[in-house]
């Protein structure tokens, strides 16, 4: 690994909140997102962030669960994580839907989109012909996925209805291998039939990083963005003025995040989040204690 870059050194001693990826960052599971298992660094990074009193939010845009579910998922790996310590893309959903005056919303996707919506006041509908709906959200639908839900989905689309998706990347990192991203299948659909404009409420939205922010009580310029995807956190810290960290654990590799626009090329790239533990320790043995004024 070649030596970081000074600058790059510096910022990180100033970052005063964390965003983490979960999946090949800090876990990996399987291709429903269950039997996670950490990976290397893990333990090692958050104890170098409690040590230094640093903040965390981890966002994920796998919607499979609640935040507090996902919370709870690694609770149970032993991380030090609280029970709102967990962001998905229905955490930024919220925040957009407010704003837009989006009251009902169509959802294809389950109880991990659904109960964070009407916890915070949105009524949710399941994706019915004949449905009129402000907006509609598609999150993680793998076998639940049917011919009836994309037609109503598009005659919600044809009836006024914007279309919002948790995330559009290709794949997501698994112990399996790379697997499929049901909201970007989803969307392709839709889009196709409709002509409509699909924005995305999870990464690597800018919404993504404000809600994060707003929850680490910090600016975006004083976050930086961990994660393994070339196309999510990099180009999201990149957005917002973060710090940009890439580690190669899930579906980046070193050539990955090599073979970026140098506008878009990542701060720091580690091999893992174990070296970023070591980097924030040697900061904060030089006497600069990241986070701090």
């Amino acid at each position: 690994m070649p030596d970081p870059d000074p600058a790059a050194l510096d910022r990180l001693r100033r970052v005063r909140g964390f965003v983490l990826d979960m999946d090949g960052t800090l876990v990996l599971g399987d291709r429903n997102n269950k039997g996670l298992r950490p990976l290397p660094g893990a333990e090692q990074l958050f104890a170098a962030l409690a040590e230094l009193g640093l903040p965390f939010r981890i966002f994920t845009n796998g919607t499979t669960r609640t935040p507090q579910q996902y919370a709870h998922a690694l609770q149970a790996l032993g991380f030090p994580v609280p029970d709102d310590g967990v962001l998905t893309p229905t955490s930024s959903a919220v925040d957009v839907f407010r704003r837009r005056g989006h009251r009902r919303v169509m959802v294809l996707g389950g109880k991990g989109i659904i109960e964070p919506l009407e916890a915070a006041g949105i009524e949710t509908l399941p994706p019915l012909r004949g449905t009129t709906a402000d907006a509609v959200l598609a999150g993680w639908f793998r076998q639940e996925l049917t011919f009836e839900a994309l037609e109503a989905a598009c005659d919600a689309v044809f009836g006024g209805a914007r279309f919002y998706s948790a995330s559009q990347s290709l794949f997501f990192a698994t112990a399996e291998g790379r697997q499929l991203g049901t909201s970007r299948a989803i969307s392709a659909v839709v889009r196709d039939i409709t002509g409509c404009r699909v924005t995305v409420v999870g990464k690597p939205s800018l919404q993504a990083l404000r809600a994060a922010a707003r929850h680490l009580g910090v600016s975006t310029a004083e976050i930086a963005v961990v994660g393994d995807d070339p196309e999510l956190e990099v180009p999201m810290a990149h957005k917002g003025g973060a710090l940009a960290v890439a580690v190669h654990t899930g579906i980046g590799h070193a050539r990955s995040f090599a073979g970026l626009p140098e506008e878009v090329q990542p701060h720091l790239d580690l091999p893992d989040v174990g070296v970023l533990a070591n980097l924030l320790a040697t900061s904060s043995r030089r006497g600069t204690r990241p986070g701090r004024r």
